[in-house]
Order: C-alpha cells, then structure tokens, then sequence
C-alpha cells in the first residue's frame, strides 16, 4: 500500500504468532528496508512502515525467506483469519486455523471479497465478538463449537474435524445467495438484506460474549503488552522477542508466551488503566496520503485530559479521514480531520454527520469541555 511515509507492507502471520527467530528477523527487515516503525493493526496483523520502491523486492524475499507470506498475493489476500490469542497447545485453535488456511489456499475455495474474514475464536470463551469477521469459529455456552455467521443469533453445531468444512461451505452460500451484489461483500449486511441462512443455522442460540478490550496485565499464556496508537520500533518488537514468542490481538497488542511480569522496555504500555489504551488515532496527515490534518499530536494532548470528558473505557477516535480505517466501529467520541479542522461525532463513526465542523488544535485543547460525553 503507498502511504506518505513511503510503501506500507501487511504481514499476516500464520495462526497470529510470531517465533523469536521470525520476530527478531522481521525487525531487522523493518529497519534495512523500511523505516524502522512498526504498526499493529484490528486484525492481528503487523505493517512495516517506510518501505522504499527499491526495498520491496529484497523485503519480500526476506518475509518468504521466514515463512511469512503465501507463494502468490491472491493466497494472501484469502487468507484473512483472526485468531483468539488466548488458544493453548492442548486445544484445537492452532489446528482449525492452519486447516482453514490450507482450504482457503485450495484451488476449490470460494473467491472471496477482499474484506471478508474469518475468525477461529474456539477458546474457552469468545472474545472476538467486536473484531470484524464474516464467519466465525467459536466456543458455544455449553462448551461446543459453532460455526456462525456474522449478524445472525444462532449457529450451527460442529466439531474441531467438521469446522473448516461447514466454513467453506458457509462461504460458497455467500457467494452463491448474492453476497457480493449491492453491497460491500460483508455477511451481516447480507444477512440484513433479507438473506436466509440454511437449515442448520438454527441449531444453537448465540450466547452474549464479553465485547469489552482486554487490558495489559497477565494472562494464562504469558504477559500482554500494550503500544500507544498499536506502533512499535523495529528494535522494541527484536527485544520483545528475546523474552519468547510472540502473538499478535486485535487489540493492537502483543502477548509474549510464558513471561510472569511485564519487561522493563521503553515504549510498552502496561497499567490497565493507563487512558493511551483508549485512544485510537490513525497515522494521519502527512504519512498517510488521505490525512486531512495530523491526528497524534492532538491524540496525545488530549489523552491525559480524557478522564474529563469521557466515562471509564468510553474510547476517543482522532482520524485523519472520514474512511475511518483505525477503527471501523462507532466510537463514544470521534474527531475527524477535514480541510478547514476536525468534525466532532459523538456514538457513531468518522464519516458520520457531525455535532461540530471545524474545531481547530487550539479550541479543542483549550475548551475540552466541548468534548465532554455521557453515557
């Protein structure tokens, strides 16, 4: 992806996890062949930042070279999976995800839209609910797995042998009932045009799943660590992985495996109430070409002014556009960068019509009573 700053480069790795060696190795790519920045994104991808023209080629011989893109870029692009960061080695979230990438890779598989996903959320308890999937994977209330389609209320039954099947064919159905037609090819909006799931969708009742964010702090598989905006140096994340594996949320945090205590590293966010982890900013104006104005620099004035306005875990978006991109999902205050300042939008997205049109730096950090929201 071109970018202000450069090409923008998406690593997906497989399973969401990243080996010490894979880890340290892509650090070093980010440094020789980009510029050193490393951004974590809502779909437990990694992006280098900073790519030159002539840096591509050797980048992606590097990435091949760690096992960390498909042969072709049409494999890439279907393999779009999420998984649940909190999977153990004696569950089955590893090997529904590698099966699911395999059958995505087929030369049967559904040709799927370019943001259609899937989601294997098979742990003890969701907790992708909030993440954007198409089909998920998921533990059900009484222990049992289901395969669920977005925007719907029950789900259909299966086992860690017949998941990715039912997946698969859950995709072709898309295809096939006009999923893609008049629309941005996403299933709950399929769904809330009017289509019919198959039989088997009724079979169990969707439970209510937590769709809060997760706090750095200690986990059962190791130590989550957060990163303000989800952006990391090159040497951070090569440091980071001389403490183990890393896996990579949606959160735009790592998990490293099996540590008891946070490290003591520049850069980490690791107090659950620390305020960075409510803000969402976008890179912004003018390392991103669509950035009206810069979004950061007003991000952090205002991060320490946020228990002012907003209530506890309420998140404030800064983005520099109205595409939203950092975060697709409504938001208890969102500023939006236009040409003449930022749009105020209170429970709703970038794009949505604003309470307030223009608000410069200045008025907004001198008046935040402007930004003050209720629940």
């Amino acid at each position: 992806m071109v970018s202000g700053d450069g090409l923008v480069a998406r690593v997906r790795p497989r399973g969401g996890r990243l080996t010490p060696v894979q880890a340290i190795g892509l650090a070093r790519l980010a440094v020789a062949h980009g510029n050193g920045l490393l951004d974590l994104t809502s779909r437990a991808n990694i992006q280098v930042r900073g790519v030159t023209e002539g840096g591509y080629g050797p980048l992606t011989e590097g990435l091949a070279a760690l096992g960390l893109i498909d042969p072709t870029a049409e494999a890439e692009a279907q393999r779009n999976i999420v998984v649940t960061p909190y999977w153990s080695s004696d569950d089955d979230v590893q090997t529904i995800a590698a099966t699911l990438a395999d059958a995505l890779a087929a030369p049967d598989a559904p040709r799927m839209p370019g943001k259609f996903g899937f989601s294997v959320d098979c742990g003890p308890s969701p907790v992708l609910s909030a993440i954007s999937a198409d089909i998920r994977l998921e533990r059900g209330g009484d222990g049992c797995l289901l395969c669920r389609a977005d925007g719907a209320v029950a789900a259909a039954r299966v086992t860690a042998g017949t998941a990715v099947d039912a997946a698969m064919k859950l995709a072709h159905w898309f295809l096939r009932s006009g999923g893609v037609s008049g629309g941005r090819g996403r299933m709950a909006a399929h769904l809330a045009r009017g289509a019919v799931l198959p039989d088997r969708y009724t079979e169990a009742p969707v439970q209510p799943s937590a769709r809060s964010m997760p706090k750095p702090g200690l986990v059962e598989a190791g130590v989550l660590l957060g990163f303000e905006f989800g952006q990391l140096r090159a040497e951070t994340l090569s440091a980071l992985a001389n403490h183990g594996a890393l896996r990579l949320t949606p959160w735009r945090m790592l998990l490293i495996e099996g540590l008891d205590a946070a490290p003591d590293l520049p850069g980490l966010v690791t107090r659950p109430d620390d305020p960075a982890l409510r803000v969402v900013a976008c890179t912004g104006a003018p390392d991103c070409l669509q950035g009206q104005q810069p979004t950061r620099a007003l991000a952090r004035i205002l991060t320490p002014l946020l228990p002012t306005f907003l209530p506890q875990d309420a998140v404030l978006h800064v983005s520099g556009c109205a595409k939203g991109c950092a975060h697709p999902q409504p938001a208890a205050l969102t500023l939006t960068a236009g040409a003449d300042g930022y749009d105020l939008v209170r429970g709703g997205r970038p794009g949505d019509a604003p309470m307030r049109s223009g608000l410069s730096v200045e008025y907004l950090t001198a008046n935040p009573a402007t930004l003050y929201v209720t629940r």
